[in-house]
């Protein structure tokens, strides 16, 4: 089993930067990748970014490419995104979310755009923009 907790939500305004933080617990060991996703009321919950937790294989989705960054420190166990020029339609609750079962990368880093490819999520951090 592996646990996950979110921080670093908050409300701020356009063009502002977060950092959202993901601390895990548990089975890590055998962790493959880490994501972030995002869902806005009313919406389906969307890829923001993948890393792979053994080397810098990264996917950023084309929305947030250029202002997101995702990094992990796995001696601490901890992944981070970096949300740097925050605009309204970035608001969501984001989540971190671990794949832990066995996965060829880079060359199935595509189907780690899908939520349902990942074994463990945390409860989410909510970011607000206000324009």
């Amino acid at each position: 089993q592996v646990q996950l907790a979110e921080s670093g939500g908050g409300l701020v305004q356009a063009g502002d930067s977060l950092r959202l933080s993901c601390k895990a617990s548990g089975r890590i060991f055998t962790t493959r990748a880490v994501g972030w996703f995002r869902q806005a009321p009313g919406k389906e919950r969307e890829f923001v970014a993948v890393k792979s937790w053994r080397d810098e294989t990264t996917l950023y989705a084309d929305a947030v490419k250029g202002r997101f960054s995702i990094s992990r420190d796995t001696a601490e166990n901890m992944a981070y995104l970096q949300l740097n020029n925050l605009q309204p339609d970035d608001t969501a609750l984001y989540y971190c979310a671990f794949r832990v079962q066995s996965i060829v990368l880079p060359q199935a880093l595509d189907l780690l755009r899908a939520a349902r490819t990942y074994d463990y999520w945390g409860q989410g951090s909510q970011v607000t923009v206000s324009s």
